[in-house]
């Protein structure tokens, strides 16, 4: 009897990851909750939210899943992992107390400075006035960082003090993030290239995939407000082998170690947002679980089964595995719908779709879409394309080549996506 296998979300990451699931021979079937339209095309959507957490653990029992793999980040920080461990159901995931090393700033950056992991200097502020009293010794440029969990938009460069006391104000003031906004972490401002990089942890061995490099800004030339990621490309030229072994030696192992000597078993999927300055790799922000859109650019690469990866990380055998490589480039880039990452309508028709079915080396995963009579937009994030070539140039050419056949009113995405890493390598 093949596995069962339950994936909790409805991106374009959960549509990648379901993707690759579904390559397992050891699967046998798979779920996504709730799912978009494209997971629908691969595995049976169900209609429970990625937090209702006792909804999702009541359907893993009547369906007896073996596997539950967890996309977002708000289950995780809510304590999904616990609840089903508790019931002795495998999940891929890190528990609640360390899903805080995304769901809080605050926790996040404690811990690196308890570990002597290295990361811009900071403070934290849970007054404004108190925080804009900062700001005006300190001065610009600067950080501003909501505390807790704002979908990847609570994070504000301030290059003035004005633009300083507005991000404060927004944050702590206004509440435009509720909650999240209690707290804020002032942080230096770090210039340099930004990176990411995910690894497989069990607790004690590391197992870290290919590097790639997101595009937060929602306009060409990194310009406009920051979004969950408007592209990324895999991997990043940027992460040479030297600096990989850097970071091994002087972020991912003194954290997972650290953890451990407290009794703390970090689990599942960890991501490095790090800062690349004078070769020296800082720690901007920890995520807890697969990057959004990076996954989408990684595992079309990735010729290993994702679900023994899984496996071994939850029962914590990573220490023989190792992951086997498409050694060509790999770029996504985001549709969008008009307005996003601010307001925007649902409900505008796709087309297109068809014309790229037949594409070599084009990969098309869904993030806001449903199907109702025709495939319609239903998010900010519609549609993400991503495509491999032997080089950057090519996987670039043949995705923005892709895209041209795809239409819905509004639709906006980025142009430049790779053009960063391009001209680094002329």
């Amino acid at each position: 009897m093949g596995m069962r296998v339950l994936v909790v979300g409805q991106g374009g990451r959960e549509h990648c990851v379901v993707w690759k699931i579904c390559q397992s021979p050891r699967v046998d079937k798979v779920w996504c909750a709730p799912g978009n339209g494209g997971t629908s095309l691969i595995a049976e959507n169900v209609s429970i939210q990625a937090n209702d957490i006792e909804a999702l653990l009541a359907f893993a029992k009547k369906m007896s899943i073996d596997l539950v793999v967890v996309g977002p980040e708000a289950p995780l920080v809510g304590g999904i992992v616990d609840r089903f461990t508790q019931e002795r159901i495998k999940i891929f995931g890190p528990t609640r107390d360390l899903a805080l090393l995304e769901g809080s700033k605050v926790f996040a950056k404690q811990i690196m400075r308890k570990y002597n992991i290295p990361t811009s200097g900071f403070e934290v502020f849970s007054e404004a006035s108190l925080a804009k009293k900062y700001v005006m010794q300190r001065g610009a440029p600067l950080v501003i960082k909501a505390d807790g969990l704002a979908a990847g938009k609570g994070v504000i460069v301030a290059h003035s003090i004005d633009e300083a006391s507005q991000a404060i104000d927004m944050i702590m003031v206004e509440k435009k993030f509720g909650a999240s906004g209690e707290r804020i972490v002032i942080e230096e401002y770090l210039e340099g290239e930004e990176a990411s990089l995910l690894i497989f942890t069990d607790g004690k061995n590391i197992v870290p995939l290919v590097s790639s490099q997101d595009h937060k800004r929602v306009f060409d030339d990194d310009k406009g407000p920051n979004t969950g990621g408007m592209g990324a490309y895999s991997p990043a030229p940027l992460v040479t082998e030297s600096l990989l072994s850097k970071v091994n030696d002087e972020v991912s192992m003194p954290l997972i170690e650290g953890l451990r000597t407290e009794g703390r078993r970090y689990q599942g999927m960890l991501y490095l947002g790090l800062m690349i300055k004078e070769g020296q790799p800082y720690v901007l922000e920890f995520n807890v679980r697969l990057g959004d859109p990076e996954t989408q650019a990684i595992l079309p690469k990735l010729k290993s089964d994702l679900v023994e990866i899984m496996l071994d990380t939850v029962e914590g055998n990573l220490h023989d595995c190792h992951l086997d490589w498409d050694p060509r480039f790999c770029l996504c880039v985001v549709l969008a719908s008009g307005g996003y990452p601010h307001s925007y309508e649902k409900g505008k028709k796709i087309q297109g779709l068809e014309a790229l079915e037949n594409m070599r080396d084009i990969f098309v995963f869904h993030a806001g879409t449903k199907y109702t009579s025709s495939l319609v937009t239903d998010g900010g994030r519609v549609l993400n394309v991503a495509g491999l070539g032997t080089t950057l140039k090519d996987a670039q050419k043949i995705v923005y080549s892709a895209i041209e056949n795809i239409r819905f009113e509004g639709m906006h995405y980025r142009r430049d996506i790779g053009n960063r890493a391009l001209n680094a390598l002329i």
